[in-house]
């Protein structure tokens, strides 16, 4: 497993990992019309290109025998419960099913909070739905605590699933 930033260059690719590897996750995730809005509100060129521009969004790509199986989004100085300039939130990371179970994301995970505690970040968050019971434990098992429960307001999501668990990791 390789972590490979993404740069504007590579917008392209970028923008095909993220809506396969979201589609083929979270396409059920939505009624009718909403995993399109979604994609063009997370994933179109203009929204990729804003964040590819913004020296407080990295993407990565999650590259595996020299493929690219998913991706992972950090920001950096994120407005949040943990606001100060040494916090970091993991917004996004997603991989392909068909490459999952073999510790590709936990491998890329590791790595991110290796590179996070380097660069001076003090809590890594993020948040996650709280019925995904196979993502909180992922997230446990790699030092990630409950924080609080939020709530998302996000047209076209299916109602059981705008519950989200907060969760943090510090970091030394």
């Amino acid at each position: 497993m390789e972590l490979k930033k993404a740069a504007l260059t590579d917008l392209v690719d970028l923008k095909k990992v993220c809506c396969e590897a979201y589609v083929l996750n979270f396409h059920n995730h939505w009624n009718e019309g909403g995993l399109e809005w979604y994609l063009q509100r997370e994933f179109s060129n203009e929204r990729l290109t804003v964040d590819l521009n913004d020296k407080n969004t990295v993407y990565y790509f999650i590259k595996h025998e020299l493929k690219s199986v998913g991706f992972l989004k950090i920001k950096y100085d994120s407005s949040s419960d943990f606001q100060n300039n040494n916090s970091a939130e993991l917004e996004k990371i997603y991989v392909l099913p068909k490459h999952k179970g073999k510790g590709i994301g936990k491998t890329a995970l590791k790595e991110i909070i290796k590179r996070c505690t380097a660069d001076g970040i003090k809590n890594l968050f993020l948040a996650v739905i709280d019925t995904n019971l196979a993502a909180i434990a992922f997230y446990e098992k790699l030092g990630f605590e409950y924080h609080s429960k939020t709530t998302l307001d996000i047209p076209y999501l299916k109602e059981e699933l705008k519950g989200m668990h907060r969760m943090f990791k510090k970091l030394s």
